[in-house]
């Protein structure tokens, strides 16, 4: 036994010397006495840590080596089956949850028992598809981040050109405003000197009178006085008062002209709001062709792809993109965000312009309800908007071309007069599920009274 313990002593200080002492946060050897060392293994039969020192008895001794070691565990109380107080050494798959050998033969007699290895492969392989899922979604929120990050470099860009935009269009306004102002200005000037320079030539012709009707004053008090009968009676008549001069002058009135330059001013306003409107939509111009595949058998279409109008029905193959009640044609090209594009109408008594869901129901009517943004001309003077219910539009001037803006995130699809540079109409509120797609009706030809065709038209920006 002293042997032993001398033993003992320098195989632990040969410990101290060759093993690294336990950290706080580390697993630590029970039986090191001076410096606790960091622990080899933990025993699941003695419930304590040892360091390699301490762990040789494990390795030696006959009787204990069959104890159960694992790598070093802090609360080996876990480890234990609190039922029957052995080494939790297999797990129940039925149940979920690790069993000791006597919980094999009670409570989970019938179930299915693996090892804990067994039971640590299959989890393994289930945490390579859950890292691999993690690694997805990961991949995932990267590039939601790339699009969000992308959308407000797009916002950013739009918020810079909207300023700019709205510093060009204000900046123009202000100096047309100035300019109003000093018109405004000379002209109630000119109408002040005009009433002064009327007004000095009445007091001059009143300051005459007055001169002249002095002379009479005089000459009646010489003749009241005079004792000659005959000379008061002969020259009594040739100094009777004249008639007064008749002078009327009023101030003038200022207030009708500022209000008409006021009128002026606000029509002038919105005109300009309205063509900086459009100026602005036409920055989002895009190219588009019309799709055969999709054009009514009645629809005679230009190579280009430009350029529709209405003649006889064709015998062409059957598309299930394709019209079949109504005569309209879409665009090849589907668009998300911001796009405008203009089509001439000129000429024509009867034409549908506007756009549609990429899906759209080919049979059903034009309407808002089913997906379908659109302004349309009838009769030959009836504009309309086709929402639920119609809205008839107030045009004045015959529109010759139309211009078509989208935003899809604001849900919004205005409509123009290009030539008046004037808004017509515009669907608020809109839910696109999906991509948009321009949509033209040029209607019946009508014995040629409405043979003109539709025609997409390059986007340029008037001056």
């Amino acid at each position: 036994m002293a042997d032993q313990f001398r033993k003992s002593k320098q195989l632990n200080k040969a410990s101290l010397t060759n093993q690294d002492p336990a950290e706080p946060d580390e697993v630590s050897c029970d039986i090191c006495t001076e410096t606790k060392l960091k622990a080899f293994k933990s025993c699941l039969v003695c419930l304590t840590s040892y360091c390699e020192t301490h762990l040789e008895l494990h390795r030696r001794v006959t009787a204990i080596k069959q104890h159960k070691l694992i790598d070093p565990a802090k609360n080996l109380e876990d480890f234990i089956c609190k039922e029957h107080d052995k080494p939790l050494e297999m797990f129940c798959k039925t149940d979920q949850k690790c069993v000791c050998q006597f919980c094999t033969k009670s409570d989970h007699k019938l179930h299915q028992i693996v090892s804990l290895e067994e039971a640590c492969e299959g989890k393994k392989a289930e945490l390579g598809k859950t890292e691999a899922e993690i690694q997805q979604i990961i991949q995932e929120r990267r590039e939601k981040i790339q699009e969000v990050t992308h959308s407000v470099e797009l916002g950013k860009k739009d918020a810079d050109r909207e300023m700019a935009y709205s510093v060009q269009v204000f900046t123009a306004l202000i100096s047309w405003m100035q300019r109003s102002q000093a018109e405004i200005i000379d002209e109630i000037e000119e109408k002040q000197k005009t009433t002064e320079k009327q007004a000095e030539g009445f007091i001059k012709d009143l300051q005459q009178e007055i001169t002249e009707l002095k002379k009479r004053s005089s000459a009646l008090k010489q003749l009241s006085h005079t004792e000659d009968h005959l000379h008061f009676l002969h020259n009594f008549p040739s100094i009777n008062t004249p008639p007064p001069t008749q002078v009327n002058v009023h101030p003038s009135s200022y207030v009708e002209t500022v209000r008409t330059a006021l009128k002026t001013l606000g029509q002038e306003m919105e005109k300009k709001l309205r063509d900086a409107e459009l100026r602005r939509n036409q920055q989002y111009a895009v190219d588009v062709t019309l799709d055969p595949d999709t054009a009514h058998c009645e629809l005679i279409l230009s190579k280009d792809g430009k350029i529709v109008s209405h003649g006889d029905c064709k015998n062409l193959p059957y598309n299930k993109e394709r019209f079949s009640v109504f005569t309209r044609v879409l665009g090849k090209q589907s668009f998300s965000g911001r796009f405008y594009y203009e089509v001439q109408v000129k000429g024509k008594t009867g034409w549908g312009v506007g756009v549609a869901r990429e899906s759209v129901n080919r049979k059903l009517p034009q309407s808002s309800n089913n997906g379908y943004w659109s302004i349309e001309l009838k009769n030959g003077n009836e504009y309309k908007a086709l929402a639920d219910p119609l809205v008839l539009l107030p045009v004045r001037e015959k529109v010759q071309k139309v211009g078509v803006f989208v935003d899809h995130e604001e849900g919004l699809v205005s409509f123009y007069d290009v030539e008046a540079r004037v808004h017509l109409y515009s669907f608020t509120g809109c839910t696109f599920t999906d991509t948009i797609c321009p949509i033209l009706n040029p209607h019946m030809n009508n014995g040629g009274i409405n043979s003109a065709p539709l025609i997409i038209s390059p986007v340029s920006q008037i001056d």
